[in-house]
């Protein structure tokens, strides 16, 4: 079998089996299919696309190309949550702890931020002294003790994956839906819990810019995780706002457990609540008709807030910071953004937005950026309201001042006044569910 044959077969259209994907996706990893061959072939995918068997079987191979987590010695269904990355989306450090509090396990391996999208991890190493390292022992405690536990991909899982994306970074092969679909999917499936669910973003903030682009996306990762037995299910959400109103590691963590103390901002506390009760359902901790009632009761109780108490603690940091998110440390700098004229805030380009964000310390333009934990941006105001000249848009948080002018230059570019009211948006599409994929 030669590389040059399956190129060939790709760019005339033809799929490709689960042996030719093996010996691409292994000699790949492995060496002996150099970088240009493989870039050959993404781009010969992504003008030719890959058939539902192909799909499925190019994630197993890449999922199966490195280390898996087996999850069987906790307890219980194991449930997980991935969000295709947003701005403002501290959904996990809500809906992980409300899911604990329902007898729901939750083992996850979450990613750092890059660009305008914000990290998990990040968000809770604003924490003093919790780490997000853990052993495969001490993971596994953790979940079985708490309920959750939020860590960093350990060991040589999904190789394939890294190398991939890697070359797709620089191939100009990133927005290819199979591609994509197999990337998220084989670290899902690689991390070992029993059922899926995908919160797949929309608009300015998000990969996928139309409800129908996302919806697509999520069709085909719904049908790779049942394909691979797994409960697989799919919500679409909007990222033409950001989640919230804050932008930033410590703001967000702060953000997060004021919805647990049940005062949080009313977008994201809903779609907290919606995840939830269905990562609740998917782990058969409740039914369909009670589902949101237990969500919601696990916030009213303190019972959420507690596990997450609980899983900060086991992971090394002081738990007084979630039931005193003020102590949580905001960088010196502040500076308040005002709107130069009236109107209604018609349109918030949200990628800007966490640009600005990153430029003030939040996030990273480069893998080894250092970040600064306190930074980022509160939002006094967001779209479909009005605002007068001289009322404060936004706080922004730095500790270096020099990085004030960019910032304040990029979030501003990215507002749009107008003197028309718009046209609300949902927070939620729709879903994508079921055992053939069907949508909602």
């Amino acid at each position: 079998m030669r590389m040059y044959d399956l190129i060939g077969k790709k760019k005339r259209g033809g799929a490709l089996s689960r042996e030719e994907l093996h010996f691409m996706v292994s000699g790949f990893v492995e060496g002996s299919i150099p970088d240009y061959q493989m870039s050959a072939m993404l781009m010969a995918i992504c003008f030719k696309g890959m058939a539902e068997e192909e799909t499925v079987n190019l994630t197993l191979e890449m999922e199966y190309s490195g280390d898996r987590m087996d999850l069987s010695a906790i307890p219980g269904v194991k449930v997980d949550k991935h969000s295709t990355g947003g701005v403002g989306d501290k959904t996990t450090l809500v809906l992980a702890p409300i899911v604990a509090a329902c007898g729901g396990r939750v083992a996850k391996m979450s990613g750092r931020g890059l660009g305008h999208t914000g990290g998990t991890l990040d968000k809770l190493e604003s924490i003093p002294g919790l780490t997000t390292s853990l052993s495969g022992e001490d993971f596994f405690r953790v979940v079985r003790e708490c309920g959750l536990a939020v860590v960093g991909q350990t060991g040589n899982m999904v190789p394939a994956d890294k190398k991939l994306y890697a070359l797709r970074d620089v191939t100009a092969t990133i927005d290819c839906v199979p591609l994509i679909a197999s990337s998220i999917m084989s670290k899902k499936l690689a991390a070992g819990s029993d059922a899926i669910l995908l919160d797949v973003k929309t608009g300015s903030g998000a990969f996928m810019k139309t409800p129908e682009a996302a919806r697509t996306l999520a069709e085909q990762m719904v049908r790779i995780g049942r394909a691979a037995g797994r409960r697989t299910e799919a919500f679409i959400t909007n990222m033409d706002i950001p989640l919230g109103h804050a932008i930033g590691n410590a703001l967000e963590v702060r953000e997060a457990v004021e919805v647990l103390h049940g005062r949080g901002p009313e977008d994201l506390t809903e779609v907290c609540l919606t995840l939830a009760s269905r990562m609740l359902v998917l782990g058969g901790c409740a039914e369909e008709e009670n589902a949101r009632a237990r969500a919601e009761e696990a916030v009213r109780s303190g019972q959420a807030l507690r596990k997450l108490a609980e899983m900060v603690h086991a992971q090394g940091g002081d738990e007084q910071y979630i039931f005193e998110p003020e102590r949580l440390t905001v960088s010196p700098v502040r500076h308040e953004v005002c709107a130069d004229a009236d109107g209604y805030i018609a349109c918030m380009d949200t990628e800007g937005i966490g640009i600005a964000s990153m430029l003030l310390g939040a996030g990273r333009s480069r893998k080894e950026d250092t970040l600064d934990y306190g930074a980022g941006i509160i939002l006094r105001r967001k779209r479909g309201q009005f605002v007068r000249t001289g009322e404060v848009l936004a706080e922004l948080y730095t500790s270096e001042e020099g990085r004030l002018a960019a910032a304040e230059k990029e979030f501003r570019a990215s507002l749009t006044l107008s003197e028309k009211e718009p046209e609300p948006e949902p927070l939620i599409y729709g879903t994508v569910r079921g055992s053939e994929g069907e949508s909602a």
